[in-house]
């Protein structure tokens, strides 16, 4: 019985651990480096908009998005209005872990075009945000705070063909955001890889 209580508030302390940037909180700042060892900051990019992808090459649930074109081509459509990030918290015992010089590769054969990939490895920011899957979206406005969390549209599969039939919650948020006008879906329930986190 005890160790029934024990796992279960264990359990409890994980899943809030992971609960810590719901819509309509700030988003928490960071600093961590890119595919080139260089530093980010969040704060570089106050009075933006910004986009957080978590992503994992591995991931199916990645992959229908890039083999579609879906990501790589919102990436380019909202280049010049966000500052779109995809963020790896894939620790380096997983065997989706990829080198920086194998993700490289990977984005430019998919011409995926993000502003920066972040390497989370120690899965500080994913944590700090709660990420759960890949991918795993968020939407940051110009004031910093988080005004998405969620999945990227509705349609919860591995199909390709499913994404030109899916309501993209990501892009629906983002012209509203162009709009001036508040996001009316600000939360949905994400879907895809389990990050595996350190």
């Amino acid at each position: 019985m005890k160790k029934v209580l024990f796992l279960a508030i264990a359990a409890t302390f994980s899943v809030a651990a992971l609960a810590n940037a719901p819509a309509g909180s700030q988003a928490p700042g960071f600093t961590v480096t890119d595919l080139t060892g260089k530093p980010v900051n969040l704060a570089d990019y106050k009075g933006k908009t910004v986009v957080l992808e978590w992503h994992n090459f591995g991931c199916p649930f990645v992959q229908k998005h890039y083999k579609s074109g879906n990501m790589q081509s919102l990436q380019k459509k909202y280049g010049n209005d966000v500052v779109w990030l995809a963020v790896n918290s894939t620790n380096k015992g997983s065997s989706d872990w990829q080198d920086p010089p194998v993700v490289t590769k990977e984005l430019n054969g998919f011409g995926a075009a993000p502003a920066k990939y972040l390497v989370d490895e120690p899965g500080t920011i994913g944590r700090a945000y709660g990420a759960k899957t890949t991918p795993h979206m968020y939407i940051i406005d110009p004031s910093g705070k988080v005004v998405y969390n969620g999945a990227i549209d509705d349609k919860r599969s591995t199909d390709v063909a499913d994404v030109k039939v899916a309501k993209n919650y990501v892009v629906a948020a983002l012209d509203e955001l162009k709009a001036g006008k508040p996001v009316s879906t600000a939360s949905t329930t994400p879907y895809g890889c389990t990050i595996k986190y350190k």
